[in-house]
């Protein structure tokens, strides 16, 4: 980001060598569930116990707590820091697509960084609603919607989070008449920066250099 560079080509880079591959080298708004984080965190202080460092497990620890505040990082930024009274639709509440699992999701970190900041969320998750309800309880900052579009109403920015493919094909023009503000804070790289660009928005996304260029970086 801060040299310009845009993550896609290099991702598409390191990814031609066979060694390596395309499958699992997606940039993001930092990794959740309820096996990666305990198994990273178990390993490292297995290590520990015995008396070795594991600094590449400690290291993998730090960048993923520090790149799940990424987005707000990025909405602060691009709001001057004026985030109180906003509303956001948030896209996606589960820590990755087809589960209801909320555990070290990405989005509890946004969310609450969200509130403390002042500000209001509209969130629609395909099966983590419950889930959220669960966590967070009753909430007046907090409304959960039906479909993706009824998170927008009334919404200044989207903030997409969690990859579902039925998020993947909106239609920016209707969102871009949506939103109040026409901003979208791409958490997974889902969009085409073009695409959403043309249709009169705002795209900042993970690890892409034209997003710190908007920000005068």
């Amino acid at each position: 980001e801060r040299v310009g560079a845009d993550i896609e080509a290099v991702r598409h880079g390191i990814g031609s060598d066979p060694r390596i591959g395309w499958h699992f080298i997606y940039p993001g708004a930092g990794y959740g569930g309820s096996c990666f984080p305990k198994d990273v965190q178990a390993l490292e202080r297995t290590a520990r116990q015995h008396g070795y460092g594991a600094q590449v497990l400690e290291a993998v620890e730090a960048v993923n707590a520090r790149q799940k505040t990424k987005l707000f990082e990025l909405i602060e930024r691009h709001f001057a820091g004026h985030v109180e009274g906003k509303t956001f639709a948030v896209w996606g509440l589960a820590f990755k697509p087809n589960t209801d699992d909320m555990r070290e999701a990405s989005s509890r970190t946004l969310l609450q960084q969200l509130w403390a900041a002042g500000a209001k969320v509209r969130a629609h998750d395909p099966e983590a609603m419950d889930e959220a309800q669960r966590i967070f309880g009753q909430r007046a900052d907090l409304v959960f919607c039906e479909t993706p579009e009824a998170a927008l109403d009334g919404a200044d920015a989207l903030v997409v989070i969690t990859e579902w493919k039925a998020f993947w094909s909106p239609d920016f023009d209707a969102m871009k008449r949506a939103l109040r503000m026409g901003v979208v804070f791409d958490g997974r790289n889902v969009y085409d920066p073009k695409e959403v660009e043309d249709a009169g928005l705002a795209y900042y996304g993970i690890g892409r250099g034209r997003s710190l260029r908007r920000l005068g970086h």
